[in-house]
């Protein structure tokens, strides 16, 4: 039997509802996009100082997001606190809802993806999966992260089961922030599955992204899946390079045709701008490609302030909503996790990479 959706839509009257449309299948459209690339920054929480949602603010980070020309937007993930889904604070369907209405308020005349995350074991990520499905998400980011009891195989019926519901949007998360280092024979057992389609890489690690990458060109479905850079230490970098590999005595070559970062959750018009500039940049022949590696490395050192590399990423999420307060667009840095803080020393560091009046 096919599976029902939720599409939302807005009524004559202007107010959001949703209406029923056909399966877990990608909405070409969209796949368009998704393949050629594009920028989707990880959604933050806009909390008050009382721990509420802020709902007035979440609704601005949305517009914020459409405003810059982010291609997307992705809920209910890391940067959106894993706190949200915890019993008695139950935020993960308000957040999903709201930027759902916000992005359907804005009648865009462009598609825009929506990535909801999907975190847990088996019964609630697939519990997760509905929920994005019945806010009308078209692909749901699946993490493997909190699962360490769960072997490799059982990783891979566990996302079979999330793409019967909702299209497949891969997750490598790195370990200091609650992933897991997966194997390169995890990766290609992956790629074969039918409605993964794209992969974004966040090890944080140049070896794991190897594995990802080399799975994937090895895959049947190497054309069918985007890969997407994750790796907020490397960005400008990953996004530049040709990955190849040898294949059945061929060559094939797999790019990171887009981002799905948190890092790209503050300061986004410059990131779109950045993003554009790279791809000009590749289809010049890389001309000016010196200027961008030069930039890449500004980027790196603005990430390692802002997600506090130096404390294990312990300040990451405090350290985007600081940024987002020098934007006017947070009032503080309150996270749902009273341990989520700036670590000592790195207001410093971002007031030292933030620019000069």
């Amino acid at each position: 039997m096919v599976k029902q959706s939720i599409n939302l839509h807005i009524s004559r009257k202007g107010k959001a509802n949703f209406k029923s449309m056909k399966s877990n299948e990608l909405d070409p459209v969209i796949n368009v996009l998704l393949q050629q690339g594009t920028v989707i920054p990880a959604h933050p929480l806009a909390l008050t100082q009382d721990l509420k949602i802020d709902e007035q603010k979440q609704r601005a980070l949305t517009r914020y997001y459409i405003s810059c020309g982010a291609g997307g937007v992705a809920v209910g993930v890391h940067t959106t606190q894993f706190e949200i889904r915890k019993p008695g604070i139950d935020l993960l369907e308000p957040v999903l809802k709201l930027a759902a209405e916000e992005i359907e308020n804005a009648r865009l005349n462009k598609p825009f993806i929506k990535v909801a995350g999907i975190c847990g074991a088996t019964a609630i990520a697939l519990q997760e999966a509905e929920l994005a499905v019945k806010y009308g998400y078209h692909l749901g980011l699946v993490s493997m992260g909190g699962l360490s009891s769960y072997s490799e195989a059982q990783l891979i019926e566990r996302t079979k089961a999330i793409a019967a519901i909702i299209p497949v949007f891969g997750f490598y998360l790195q370990p200091a922030v609650g992933g897991r280092i997966l194997s390169y024979e995890f990766w290609r057992a992956f790629a074969e599955i039918p409605n993964v389609y794209a992969i974004k890489v966040a090890a944080f690690n140049r070896y794991q992204t190897l594995d990802v990458v080399r799975a994937v060109c090895n895959s049947n479905r190497r054309n069918e899946i985007a890969l997407y850079t994750g790796n907020d230490d490397n960005i400008v970098a990953d996004l530049l390079a040709p990955y190849q590999f040898l294949v059945n005595e061929k060559v094939v070559e797999k790019r990171f045709v887009g981002g799905l970062l948190g890092h790209w959750a503050v300061c986004t018009k410059q990131a779109v701008e950045l993003f554009m500039e790279i791809k000009q940049c590749i289809a010049n022949d890389y001309a000016g490609i010196e200027k961008l590696l030069a930039k890449g490395i500004e980027v790196t050192d603005m990430n390692a302030a802002v997600f506090d590399a130096k404390n294990a990423f312990k300040g990451c999420i405090a350290g985007i909503h600081e940024v987002l307060r020098r934007q006017g667009l947070l009032e503080g840095l309150w996270c749902l996790n009273p341990e989520e803080k700036l670590s000592p020393g790195q207001m410093e560091e971002i007031d030292r990479i933030w620019p000069k009046p």
